[in-house]
């Protein structure tokens, strides 16, 4: 087997064009594809955002759901390592910004030190149709929260009090009966700690984005302060002692690790972008002068891989065009920050990769649909569907989300391409959730908590619960194998990384049945 090493690439698209000129010709995956593998021609994945599979799929029946863990395995403990009498209030409240009637940051107050039911009649009473509050999902909050795998500091090191430990009846959901149909997974976790920025990257390239030189910069003063474990974020000196007096306050919760890796939200290189082009610059590029600008990244993708070895791909992006044009109004809520390919130098402006991979998936996914229904979709498909529809607490409720992708997934079971498909369904990360089942051991960067998975395809098998034991990378793992690809570099170390603690994550074919013609 050979592994294609790219990490030091110096420039950008290095490794791509070594590829294409066939300088690693008989380069492998890691296993041979089984027998029917070939049946797949068309992979498409849904990437939706900030749900743990227990606030989704807790009863979910045949899961590892919240009926398999005792009442003691969801204790919260506070910052001192003593047992919370009780749950602190859902700090400022429960609803988001604007929702009539508002859940009041009283009538939160002293509720068990347990998980319950958000959506409870007899309780906070607050459905799936309505938007809560955001909850903090960072990188070093996340690996607090997690406490080396007993995930009882939740609450102790989350910003919202008692809501971590919320949970819905997901019965509710069009999703829901989708995964009764075909395979959910139970045992698949966010790729790396904490939020929507890195896990992005890890569907693009199993890989941790770096800021070089961000300590001679504009954004020096984004690196966060750290213990000496390297995990725990420095308390400041008026952090309220206790959870229940509030949320806890540190030196410098920043988007920048100490060595100078962005393991929290920056900004796009390039336009769309939160930040505007510099005065007088191009503008098609962020103003690369902002302290939350990250220059453009030149690791490789699984996009560069697919393109060397021939295979059609896009990512498709929920009103992508209006929010190049300035018109994504604050009902879509466009997320910069979701769209990985945008960091990278093999994307730049001006680009025929660019063009043609970095494609509109248009209002409310109409563009994107439109190619799912005329049977035009790539040989890998990725679809982020706008803000407004991607089920993110703080500005998006469930019920309009999973709807949408539960439409998406009709107008794919009756695509001309559906009899060769598969698609996945999952979630970014766990959006600061708490989920009952400890994270494998992996590497620096993860994995993170527990999220749901649909794997969804005429060859899945049907009525199953897959407890494999996967991750998001893999996802680029069956790519990978699917279409024979050379082997990332962020796949081959977190794979070592597993197998020194004994452990190995799957590829996706476990929920499969490609026995069939």
């Amino acid at each position: 087997m050979t592994i294609i090493n790219f990490a030091r690439r110096a420039t950008a698209g290095i490794g791509v064009l070594a590829l294409a000129a066939g300088s690693v010709q008989g380069a492998n995956s890691a296993l041979a594809s089984p027998d029917g593998l070939e049946k797949i021609e068309a992979i498409v994945v849904i990437y939706a955002e900030n749900r743990s599979f227990d606030n989704l799929y807790g009863h979910f029946p045949g899961a590892n759901g919240l009926s398999k863990q005792t009442p003691e395995a969801a204790r919260q403990f506070d910052r001192d390592g003593s047992l919370l009498p009780e749950l602190p209030p859902i700090w400022k409240g429960l609803t988001a910004k604007g929702v009539v009637p508002a859940v009041t940051e009283a009538q939160t107050a002293h509720l068990p030190n347990a998980v319950f039911a958000i959506d409870d009649p007899a309780g906070l009473n607050t459905p799936i149709s309505v938007p809560t509050v955001d909850l903090v999902h960072r990188f070093y909050q996340n690996q607090m929260q997690i406490n080396g795998g007993k995930n009882d500091r939740f609450v102790a090191y989350g910003d919202s009090g008692a809501l971590v430990m919320g949970y819905y009846d997901g019965s509710k959901l069009p999703l829901w009966s989708v995964a009764k149909r075909y395979a959910l997974a139970d045992n698949f976790f966010m790729a790396a700690f904490g939020g929507s920025f890195v896990n992005h990257f890890y569907l693009a390239c199993a890989c941790e984005p770096r800021f070089p030189n961000a300590d001679k910069k504009p954004a020096k003063g984004l690196i966060a302060v750290v213990e000496d474990d390297g995990v725990t974020l420095k308390l400041a000196p008026d952090s309220p002692r206790s959870a229940l007096e509030g949320k806890p306050k540190f030196v410098n919760d920043g988007a920048l690790s100490p060595d100078l890796y962005a393991v929290n939200t920056m900004q796009p290189p390039y336009q769309p972008s939160a930040n505007k082009p510099a005065p007088g610059g191009d503008p098609a590029y962020a103003d690369p002068n902002a302290e939350t600008t990250l220059p453009p990244q030149t690791e490789p993708t699984i996009g560069d891989l697919l393109s060397a070895k021939g295979v059609t791909w896009a990512w498709y992006a929920g009103a992508w065009r209006a929010a190049l044009d300035g018109v994504a109004d604050s009902a879509v809520r466009f997320q910069f920050h979701h769209q990985p390919y945008n960091y990278f130098a093999a994307m730049a402006p001006g680009s025929a990769a660019r063009a043609q991979h970095l494609r509109d998936g248009g209002l409310n996914g109409a563009a994107f649909i439109e190619a799912i229904d005329a049977g035009t979709l790539p040989q890998v498909g990725f679809y982020k569907p706008q803000g407004n529809l991607n089920e993110h607490p703080g500005y998006a409720d469930i019920l309009s989300g999973d709807e949408h992708i539960a439409e998406v997934v009709a107008h794919l079971e009756k695509s001309p391409q559906w009899g060769h498909m598969l698609v996945i369904v999952t979630y970014d990360e766990n959006g600061g959730f708490w989920d009952h089942v400890a994270p494998p051991k992996g590497d620096r960067w993860g994995p993170g908590n527990r999220i749901p998975a649909l794997i969804i395809s005429p060859y899945a098998k049907k009525g199953f619960v897959d407890h494999t034991l996967y991750d998001t990378t893999s996802v680029l793992r069956f790519i990978t194998r699917r279409f024979d690809l050379p082997v990332l570099d962020g796949l081959r170390l977190r794979d070592e990384a597993m197998a020194a603690h004994g452990q190995k994550l799957g590829d996706l074919t476990g929920a499969l049945d490609l026995s069939s013609p």
